[in-house]
């Protein structure tokens, strides 16, 4: 019998985005980018696969394994709790050369920009809506 299964190819997404915290904004004003990573990937997969997508040089990279957290579990009301613990994670601190950046931060500080304008606006008209209808009660009062 011939084999009837189709000889297809894993094709893998290797979608990276950098995480945006305080700290990692700290790391990439020394132009140090963290990418959260699957464990089984080199730092050399991870140098091409960051200068593919990102258009970058890199310089260095940096991994960790980050144990996962303990937690506890119990299966019902008279089981005997235990313990198991969650994944571990793998970043990998990517340092670029001088003059390359990735845009993380820039891009949310300009939508926070205009979102602290779109607040003050709203809360304006939130203010002028409070007043015309205490107006309108005003009003209704009146003519009773």
């Amino acid at each position: 019998m011939a084999d009837t299964k189709k000889n297809t190819a894993k094709v893998e997404l290797h979608l990276l985005e950098p995480r945006a915290t305080e700290k990692t904004y700290a790391e990439s004003m020394k132009r140090t980018y963290v990418f959260p990573v699957k464990k089984s990937m080199s730092k050399q997969e991870i140098a091409k696969l960051v200068e593919k997508e990102f258009n970058v040089t890199v310089i260095s990279i940096r991994t960790l394994i980050r144990d996962g957290k303990k937690t506890k579990y119990s299966k019902g009301k008279h089981a005997y709790p235990g313990t198991t613990f969650r994944q571990d994670k793998k970043f990998a601190y990517v340092t670029l050369k001088e003059g390359d950046s990735i845009k993380v931060f820039e891009e949310q500080e300009d939508n926070t920009k205009a979102s602290a304008k779109d607040v003050k606006e709203a809360k304006k008209a939130e203010k002028e809506a409070k007043k015309t209808k205490k107006a309108d009660k005003n009003a209704g009062k009146e003519n009773k």
